[in-house]
C-alpha cells in the first residue's frame, strides 16, 4: 500500500487533473499573497531580527531543493520524462529560481536585477496558467514543487525589497532584458537542433489551455509577439519605481 501511495504520488496522471481557476489554482495564489503580507507587515522585525540571516538562508535552500526536487524525480523515474526534449534547465522559471537562491545568501543587487524583471513577467504567466500541472493534480508531488517554486520565488523578490531596501533601476531593465534575450537565442537554438523541443513555448502552443495560446502558430510572427509583450511588461514592472522617483518618493517607504 505504501509502494502504491509513493508510485501514485511522484508519478503523473495520463487523465487531466488540473484546471485553471479551479480551487486547485487558486489557493496556491491566495497563499502567496497571505505570504506577502504578512511579509510586508513584519518587514522591520525581520530586518531586526538577529535570525534574519538564517531566514534569508533558509529561504534560499528552500528555493534550491524546490528546483533540484524536480530533476531528482525525473531521475527516479525516467519514464516521466522525455528527455533533452522537454528538460533541459532552458527556462525563465528555472533560472529565476537559481538566481534567486544566490541573491538571498550574498544580497546579490544584480541578480536582483535580473529576477525582479523575470519573476514580474515570464514567471507570472506560470502562475496564470500553469501548463505543467495539466496531468498532476493536488495528488501528485509535481504539484507541490510546481507551486513552492514559484511562489517562493516572489517572497524572495519582495523579501530583498521590503526589508533589505532593494529596488531595479532603469540599469537593471537593460540587464534583465539582456539576459532574458541571451536565453532566448539559447532555446531558439534549440529548438532548431532538437525535433520536437519548445523551450520557452517559443515554437509553437502547447497542448495544453495556456495564456500563450492567443499567440499566432507562425514562428516569426510568434516571436515577434512574444518579444513586444515582453518589453512592456517589463516598462509595467519598472513603471512604479519610474513614477516613485519622479515624485520623489524614498524607496524605504
Amino acid at each position: 500500500m505504501i509502494k502504491d501511495f509513493f508510485i501514485h504520488f511522484f508519478g503523473q496522471g495520463t487523465e487531466v487533473e488540473f484546471s485553471i481557476f479551479t480551487v486547485a489554482h487558486l489557493m496556491p495564489v491566495l497563499a502567496l499573497v497571505a505570504a506577502l503580507v504578512l511579509l510586508h507587515r513584519y518587514k522591520d522585525a525581520i530586518r531586526n531580527s538577529p535570525y534574519e540571516t538564517n531566514f534569508r538562508y533558509i529561504l534560499g535552500f528552500a528555493l534550491v531543493m524546490c528546483d533540484m526536487s524536480y530533476y531528482w524525480r525525473l531521475a527516479a523515474l525516467p519514464q516521466l520524462s522525455n528527455g533533452v526534449v522537454e528538460h533541459l534547465p532552458i527556462g525563465v522559471c528555472t533560472w529565476a529560481v537559481i538566481f534567486c537562491s544566490f541573491m538571498l545568501v550574498g544580497k546579490s543587487q544584480r541578480l536582483f536585477d535580473i529576477t525582479y524583471f523575470w519573476l514580474l513577467t515570464g514567471c507570472l504567466f506560470a502562475i496564470l496558467t500553469p501548463t505543467p500541472l495539466t496531468y498532476c493534480g493536488p495528488t501528485r508531488f509535481r504539484y507541490y514543487q510546481f507551486w513552492l517554486e514559484h511562489t517562493l520565488g516572489y517572497v524572495a523578490i519582495f523579501y530583498m525589497i521590503w526589508v533589505h531596501h532593494m529596488r531595479p533601476n532603469f540599469r537593471s531593465l537593460i540587464r534583465s532584458y539582456t539576459a532574458l534575450a541571451a536565453m532566448c537565442g539559447l532555446a531558439a537554438w534549440v529548438n532548431s537542433m532538437i525535433p520536437g523541443a519548445n523551450y520557452l513555448y517559443m515554437a509553437r502552443p502547447e497542448s495544453a489551455p495556456s495564456v500563450l495560446d492567443i499567440l499566432p502558430p507562425n514562428y516569426m510572427l510568434r516571436i515577434i509577439v512574444m518579444m513586444s509583450v515582453v518589453t512592456i511588461m517589463f516598462g509595467l514592472a519598472y513603471l512604479p519605481w519610474y513614477l516613485k522617483d519622479k515624485k520623489g518618493i524614498s524607496p524605504k517607504s
